[in-house]
């Protein structure tokens, strides 16, 4: 699929590469790259509060190698938010990836996931640690809480996760969004002001602002669930990798202490200086350095 210019900079242009489809009620947008294309196909799994369009930076340079597939999760950017009558959970939306799948015919696959999606993307490991035939081919995990005694929620998250949650995701303005969003960027990589726009875009629509307090309850499926999605890195069945922005005051430096401590010494790639959001912050560090994973793996898609 030709790559519009801009998709970086506009969600908008971003919503024009995709599709929605129906999963019960709701509504699913999805980015599919190459739909029938006989290539290796990578699944992206996004992060919290925004959505797929965090990968629109290297989505181009991917699609050489994969037919890339990604999707909104329910409550986040142009997927349906339901407000009433639907629990989020990551084991959910980990349902919701799988239908998504399905949907499009896919068997086997590797993951890139960032942030909540790395929490999905342990549950998907776990499930096919229980498959005769397992179906993910690698997993590459950018920032993210993969240990709930390494995660460092910021203020608003963690007065998301309190009482007045609901109430003051209501009154969440664009500045205070703004301000926090930035600090957890690294300290010479700010997000641009195109950058904050989009988040705040993807997050307002269908006011899913309101709706913030019953997604941040991730921080709690992880503490439920810490063994089984430790064992699923620990006893994964396919190569792990991890690329992870050092400064980032949520999951950086300190969290991949612990995943050397927990999991020990897969592949693993620090980046000095970058933030939370590698993806966005250091794009062509990113993908040099998962090129080099595929690599040293003989993953499919490691050709270039």
């Amino acid at each position: 699929m030709p790559q519009p210019n801009g998709i970086e900079k506009d969600p908008e242009l971003w919503q024009q590469q995709g599709r929605f489809m129906s999963y019960g009620p709701y509504r699913i947008f999805l980015v599919d790259s190459a739909p029938g294309d006989a290539r290796p196909v990578l699944l992206l799994i996004h992060g919290f509060p925004t959505a797929s369009w965090d990968f629109a930076p290297i989505w181009a340079a991917l699609t050489e190698h994969f037919r890339v597939v990604t999707a909104d999760m329910l409550g986040f950017g142009f997927s349906s938010k339901p407000r009433h009558n639907h629990t989020y959970s990551i084991m959910s939306q980990a349902d919701l990836m799988e239908a998504v799948l399905a949907h499009l015919a896919v068997d086997h696959y590797q993951v890139l996931a960032h942030d909540y999606g790395d929490t999905v993307a342990q549950e998907l490991l776990a499930r096919d640690r229980l498959r005769q035939q397992p179906r993910i081919l690698s997993a590459c995990l950018l920032n993210g809480g993969l240990f709930p005694e390494t995660h460092r929620p910021r203020p608003v998250q963690r007065l998301m996760l309190s009482p007045l949650g609901g109430l003051a995701g209501r009154f969440l303005g664009q500045s205070a969004f703004n301000r926090s969003m930035g600090n957890v960027f690294g300290p010479d990589t700010p997000p641009s002001r195109e950058t904050l726009e989009g988040f705040w875009r993807l997050v307002r629509e269908k006011d899913g602002h309101r709706l913030m307090h019953k997604l941040i309850r991730y921080m709690v499926d992880r503490r439920v669930h810490r063994e089984r999605w430790l064992q699923a890195l620990t006893g994964a069945r396919c190569p792990l990798a991890l690329i992870n922005g050092s400064a980032d005051p949520v999951s950086g430096a300190h969290m991949v202490a612990r995943y050397r401590e927990l999991v020990g010494e897969t592949f693993i790639a620090e980046l000095p200086g970058i933030g939370h959001y590698p993806q966005l912050e250091a794009p062509d560090q990113v993908l040099s350095q998962y090129r080099r994973f595929l690599r040293e793996a003989k993953l499919p898609g490691s050709s270039g």
